[in-house]
């Protein structure tokens, strides 16, 4: 579900759940799981990547409109605590963008320290409005964190997708890099990162997240139930499931 790999001391995530990498409850827990693990082993930074031409395609939209309002109250708060767990993961973190990373999938390589997307088809982009669903209060702060504020309202109102280059045009990621040398890129800025002292290195990503972490824990005291409610509205599912009958249709 999310492979675990090393290249010296250099921690390699592989995302390789179904098809598309799609968040749910079980993929959640994993990446829990693995950041724990790599925090807790002597690894120097990890590196987070995907299969084939899909990094994440986001949350997975069918089980959410097929599960419906139960399976809501437990999915949203194992998303915001995994995301949480890859954002304040006190080691450096690298996202090597192999394809598509939409809407959870941006949010998952906006929470890295860095971002590195390879060339050709893939898209990236948080489309939750264009989907029908409002942002809950971590995925929003992680947006807002790593995106260069002048380009966040659009990205989110008009839910655009972006191609490698406009990404790093936008700050979406930080290179657009050739399929090829992708991998071998994200290991040479993680092997970067690593090489400063792990201590200081820990302390600058803490006090540099530490207010968008206050804004996340404190949002979800106050809106997390709101956000869920929202969600789970049976016209919030019917948006869902419409959205995912536009998007097949758009495909075949």
């Amino acid at each position: 579900m999310v492979q675990l790999d090393r290249d010296g001391d250099i921690a390699l995530l592989t995302l390789a759940h179904g098809k598309a990498s799609a968040f749910d409850v079980e993929l959640c827990d994993a990446l829990i799981v693995r950041f724990a693990e790599c925090r807790a082993s002597s690894c120097s930074a990890i590196v987070v990547t995907g299969r084939g031409a899909i990094f994440s395609a986001g949350v997975d939209l069918v089980r959410l409109v097929n599960e419906g309002a139960p399976y809501v109250s437990r999915f949203l708060p194992a998303l915001s605590d995994a995301l949480e767990a890859v954002f304040s993961c006190p080691k450096p973190v690298v996202a090597a963008v192999n394809g598509h990373a939409i809407a959870g999938g941006c949010i998952l390589a906006c929470a890295a320290d860095r971002r590195l997307m390879a060339r050709g088809s893939g898209r990236i982009g948080v489309p939750e409005l264009a989907v029908g669903v409002t942002f809950p209060p971590v995925p929003l702060e992680i947006v807002r964190f790593a995106i260069p504020p002048q380009h966040v309202p659009r990205l989110v109102y008009d839910g655009a997708t972006l191609d490698a280059d406009a990404a790093a045009a936008h700050g979406v990621v930080d290179e657009a890099v050739d399929a090829g040398a992708l991998l071998e890129r994200a290991m040479e800025v993680a092997r970067t990162l690593a090489s400063r002292p792990a201590a200081a290195l820990a302390l600058a990503k803490q006090q540099l997240r530490a207010p968008a972490i206050e804004r996340m824990r404190a949002g979800r005291q106050a809106l997390d139930r709101e956000v869920e409610a929202l969600w789970a509205l049976p016209e919030t599912l019917t948006a869902i499931r419409e959205y995912i009958e536009r998007t097949f249709r758009k495909g075949a």
